[in-house]
């Protein structure tokens, strides 16, 4: 049951990250004010730690 549970969290854990990771991207990319390299570094960096780097974004704009 332990393990079940531990699952499900991981798999919570999972699906926000990749939650928040696709709507940096979205963000990132409609942004027309940064280069293309601009745009690939944040989207680079929205796979690692999304939502660290959508704070330091929103911060940045």
């Amino acid at each position: 049951m332990t393990e079940l549970i531990l699952y499900a969290l991981l798999f919570l854990l999972l699906i926000a990250h990749t939650l928040m990771a696709s709507k940096m991207y979205m963000t990132v990319h409609q942004d027309d004010s940064l280069t293309l390299r601009e745009k690939n570094d944040w989207k680079l960096k929205a796979l690692i730690f999304p939502a660290y780097y959508f704070r330091q974004y929103k911060k940045r704009k």
